[in-house]
């Protein structure tokens, strides 16, 4: 960490102390109009670490926007050391025009480090890191699914790094998943440059969802905490498992989908997750879990065809009969349990066909 003595973010200095909404100059629209970048930056007195969270780096993914909103109007959040640096729409020219992408079609997450003589993507990918991984000791950016999934709250983090691990851990969802990141990334980028970045991957695009809200409030705060930065204590989930490798369950046959799990499950091999229907309601087959895993992400759309995605699961790093066991003894009305409901909701879940065999997530 680099005891700074000043911290100037787009040509503002943030003195020891204060609060201030910055202006970050990124780019101009055509008539020559300034375009900026809207940051937020709150300074203790004493020194610590800078923190960085980011939001809406793709355009529709307006959860995190609803996180940092929270956070910062929600219950007061006192810093008693370092800075926090908070900018809710990363990708301002996706989240105007209501689209993932940049105004030049390109996804700004795999364009990380930029350059400041490339495409106005590769521009601003440049500036971000200038203007504010450069700034920061450390990060946390803040994501939804891809347009019709939905995904269980998740960390997703390089754990081979110590100084990545020990925030990922911190953060406190329930699963880790490992994995530098795409080339290209942003959390991979700023990793690279020394600034130790986690991704939380939770809920759909196009929704700011209570559960996910307070998930990631949750999360920040208990990173904050653990790096000295605000008083308090961590608030951890009922377990936390590791997870290297995920499995993708896809369609055989075209049909429309009866789910019957939801996000967060803990299923067993053999267990039915779905029931493929025509579109007259004639069952065409049962989509079947080959492996033990947690329901890490779903598709919300009903209507499959041969070979699309249905259900990613998370192969954890222990047994489910553990992790059962650790979800029987923790609160019944957890946050993690609340967002497995709020999530659900998104789905037609029905009892399975195969009697024996339920949804299990206790």
């Amino acid at each position: 960490m680099t005891k700074r003595k000043s911290l100037i973010i787009g040509e503002q200095r943030i003195k020891a102390g204060e609060t201030h909404d910055v202006r970050v100059e990124v780019s101009e629209t055509f008539t020559g109009t300034k375009i900026v970048l809207p940051v937020q930056v709150t300074r203790a007195r004493r020194s610590g670490p800078v923190v960085f969270v980011t939001a809406a780096i793709h355009g529709d993914e307006v959860n995190g926007i609803g996180i940092i909103r929270q956070l910062l109007y929600g219950q007061p959040l006192h810093l008693t050391a370092g800075a926090l640096v908070c900018v809710p729409v990363l990708n301002i020219f996706g989240v105007e025009n209501h689209t993932r992408y940049m105004s030049d079609r390109r996804d700004l997450n795999r364009f990380f480090p930029g350059s400041q003589e490339g495409s106005l993507t590769s521009r601003f990918a440049s500036l971000i890191m200038r203007e504010i991984v450069a700034n920061c000791d450390y990060g946390i950016d803040l994501h939804s699914a891809a347009s019709r999934r939905t995904n269980f709250p998740n960390v997703r983090a390089d754990l081979r790094r110590p100084e990545v691990r020990v925030i990922a851990e911190a953060f406190g969802c329930e699963l880790l998943i490992d994995g530098k990141g795409p080339e290209g990334s942003f959390r991979r980028a700023a990793c690279e440059a020394g600034c130790p970045t986690i991704v939380l991957e939770a809920g759909e695009i196009g929704k700011v969802e209570p559960g996910v809200v307070e998930i990631g409030v949750r999360g920040i705060r208990n990173v904050l905490v653990h790096l000295g930065m605000m008083e308090g204590d961590l608030q951890q989930p009922a377990y936390q498992t590791k997870v290297r490798r995920t499995h993708w369950v896809r369609a055989s046959l075209a049909g429309l989908l009866r789910f019957h799990v939801a996000p967060g499950d803990l299923i067993d091999a053999g267990q039915p997750i779905a029931t493929n229907e025509s579109i007259f309601g004639v069952a065409r087959s049962i989509v079947i879990t080959p492996v033990d895993g947690i329901v890490l992400g779903m598709t919300t759309h009903p209507a499959v065809q041969p070979g699309e995605p249905i259900c990613h699961l998370a192969l954890p790093g222990r047994s489910l009969a553990g992790i059962r066991r650790r979800l029987s003894r923790g609160p019944k009305r957890s946050a993690d349990r609340r967002v497995r409901d709020d999530l659900a909701t998104s789905l037609t879940l029905e009892p399975s066909p195969h009697e024996g065999h339920r949804s299990k997530s206790d």
